[in-house]
């Protein structure tokens, strides 16, 4: 029967001739309603009431794309059984829908064709389709394997204050969470891990699962060849640890003398909040400071740190550390008078470049007119109104406290910007056309004068 609905699903696909992008994308809305409808049941809250069905959607748009913006208290509001709902849509989200279906395509033995190749290529950053299944088990053993070892970290932390019924599931659920770049919480009342503000297992364990989900599945694999590592992983690891050291002083440094934040903690304990703060703003989402008493250049410094994002192929969201890196090669190889933008002894081909730059402008326009349009709807100053933007796009999960209280119309914004920031803006623009004609023609080229 299992093999029957694979095959219908594959044929009702085929009919529809979807390309990559529109295939990612209706998976994703497909998971984000499936999970709707089931957070939408009595049995998913703590109340044993129905769940709007706005509220439940949020929820899920949420949780699928991995974000950890909510409106309502997820330790609350909803049941174990809404928790664990939320839970598989993280993981499901994390993994990407390709992912999750070439995995039951393979479980009833049916053979991935060319077509299923292409999107797992586009899905997953991958430069061929050569090799894609099998860097898709990959993917699944790599994630379910952190994942144990986070969660047993976790619960041999949260057993003695939990009880070890409750600091299983606590380890499983926020293991499951921070490696996924999700966000989401049990701890209550919005408060995310402001409680573990001085709890050292809690901070380290919480954020190697957050850098390492980050880095991307395309890095993690080629770790196991140290020695042969690709430009794309250098970019990665270079630009990640860069991010956090600066990061963590800047924190530091704006922070200092800030009562509601790290001035009321010991020297240590400021530099692991900062640390933390540093760390979980490039799509972890979790926190261990009040994110409403930060002063504005941190508030500044965060939305830059979510809009860059995690690096490709990962669980992150954001325009990606790659995407942030190529423009500086341009302007590095322009003061040095080189011709060509150059990393780690490499030359950067121009369509990595011109994507680069596409990505960046277009998520700087998108996020400024989100960020304009929620302002005017809410009636809030616009630098709050952006943080919150960046943080659905770059799916991240930070808020000031404006979200819980959005209105109808916010929700809807802020939904469409945690879609867009999972999927990506270029999948967006190209699932809107059916076919991309390659031009076989070029103009002559002229000169414009700039700057």
């Amino acid at each position: 029967m299992a093999r029957a609905l694979v095959l219908q699903k594959r044929s009702a696909l085929a009919r529809l001739e979807l390309n990559p992008s529109q295939t990612i994308i209706a998976g994703f809305a497909l998971m984000i309603l499936g999970g709707a409808v089931l957070l939408t049941l009595p049995v998913a809250a703590a109340s044993g009431k129905p769940t709007p069905f706005l509220t439940a959607l949020f929820t899920a748009t949420s949780a699928t794309c991995v974000t950890g913006l909510v409106v309502v208290d997820t330790a609350t509001h909803y049941s174990l059984f809404g928790q664990i709902v939320i839970m598989i849509l993280i993981q499901l989200g994390g993994l990407g829908y390709m992912t999750v279906a070439t995995l039951m395509a393979m479980a009833v033995g049916r053979r991935i064709g060319l077509r299923e190749r292409l999107v797992l290529q586009e899905a997953q950053n991958l430069y061929t389709v050569g090799g894609v299944v099998r860097f898709t088990r990959s993917v699944v053993l790599i994630t379910l394997a952190i994942e144990a070892v986070g969660a047993l970290l976790l619960t041999l932390r949260w057993v003695p204050e939990f009880g070890v019924a409750r600091g299983i599931y606590f380890g499983i659920f926020h293991s499951i969470s921070a490696f996924n770049n999700a966000g989401f919480d049990l701890m209550g009342g919005f408060r995310s891990f402001t409680r573990y503000v001085a709890d050292l297992p809690v901070n380290l364990t919480i954020m190697l699962l957050i850098i390492i989900g980050g880095l991307g599945f395309t890095v993690l694999h080629g770790l196991s060849s140290p020695r042969r590592l690709s430009l794309h992983a250098k970019i990665v690891l270079t630009t990640t640890v860069a991010l956090i050291a600066l990061g963590t002083g800047l924190v530091l440094l704006l922070e200092f003398s800030n009562r509601a934040t790290l001035a009321a903690l010991p020297a240590g304990e400021r530099v692991l909040a900062a640390l933390f703060q540093s760390v979980t703003p490039r799509t972890g989402g979790f926190t261990t400071l009040d994110i409403g008493q930060l002063r504005d250049p941190s508030l500044m410094l965060i939305i830059a740190l979510m809009f860059i994002g995690a690096s490709p192929g990962g669980t992150g969201g954001g325009i990606k550390t790659t995407t942030f890196v190529a423009p500086m090669a341009v302007i590095l190889s322009m003061l040095r008078g080189r011709p060509d933008p150059e990393l780690f002894r490499r030359r950067l081909p121009p369509v990595v470049i011109y994507k680069a730059v596409t990505i960046a402008l277009g998520a700087v326009a998108f996020v400024v007119t989100a960020g304009t349009l929620l302002s005017f709807v809410e009636q809030v100053d616009f630098i709050n109104a952006l943080f919150e933007v960046v943080s659905g796009f770059g799916t991240v999960g930070f808020s000031t406290g404006l979200t819980p209280s959005l209105s109808t119309i916010g929700q809807i914004i802020i939904m469409l910007t945690i879609f867009t920031g999972r999927v990506g803006l270029l999948t967006v623009a190209f699932s809107l056309t059916r076919h991309q004609q390659p031009a076989n023609f070029r103009y002559p080229e002229e000169r414009i004068y700039v700057g």
